[in-house]
């Protein structure tokens, strides 16, 4: 499978939500390729469609005092901090041509991430049944999706030299357990969204060349 990739440089959470809709027409209609979409957000929480209130750890005016919007969204999963430095990657995909299948869908944006990690060092897992990539018992990306005429919209959040602080003002994805780390703090170096572009969009075209 061949697609497309745009990167929407650092737009608000609510225009990107905006620009996949349209982009998802497009893709549903054939009128354009799937589109792996990479973009950076000013600080944002995210309410998923399984968000619990008690998962906010601070008042709605607070978030707001700290520069952080709080905004309900549709894609799966709970609650979610995006910001700079973080890499955002939205692939806008047809999954009939991937298989038709969710929990494929799912486990395929895992690997992605994956071979990320691989490539830059790291040993990533899976850790059932939570979503996402880990390093040890750390989450480095959070994933949630929605599906729509069966193209997807929404999801990975890849934690890459972003500041790690505004997730102690919530619990990550409503797991408890568990915190989150970035590649920088993994590595014990800078990693920027740029270096880390590339490897992601390889990563993609290792895991869906098969479905060519």
């Amino acid at each position: 499978m061949t697609f497309a990739i745009e990167d929407w440089g650092t737009v608000s959470y609510s225009e990107g939500v905006a620009r996949q809709i349209e982009l998802l027409e497009k893709v549903s209609a054939r009128e354009r390729a799937n589109t792996l979409v990479f973009v950076e957000h000013p600080p944002v929480l995210t309410l998923g469609a399984s968000f619990h209130e008690e998962n906010l750890l601070l008042t709605r005016a607070e978030y707001e005092g700290r520069g952080i919007e709080v905004i309900k969204t549709d894609r799966g999963g709970d609650v979610t901090f995006h910001g700079p430095g973080q890499l955002v990657i939205y692939p806008i995909f047809r999954l009939e041509d991937v298989g038709k299948d969710l929990h494929l869908w799912m486990r395929n944006l895992e690997e992605t991430m994956l071979l990320t990690l691989r490539e830059i060092g790291l040993e990533g897992r899976r850790f059932p049944p939570h979503t996402g990539a880990w390093i040890e018992d750390l989450k480095v990306a959070a994933i949630g999706v929605k599906i729509k005429r069966w193209v997807s919209m929404h999801g990975i959040a890849l934690n890459c030299n972003n500041d790690l602080g505004s997730f102690s003002t919530i619990v990550p994805c409503g797991i408890h357990d568990y915190g989150v780390t970035s590649l920088s703090e993994a590595l014990g170096k800078n990693v920027g969204t740029d270096e880390v572009r590339p490897l992601v969009a390889r990563g993609f075209q290792e895991v869906f060349s098969a479905a060519d």
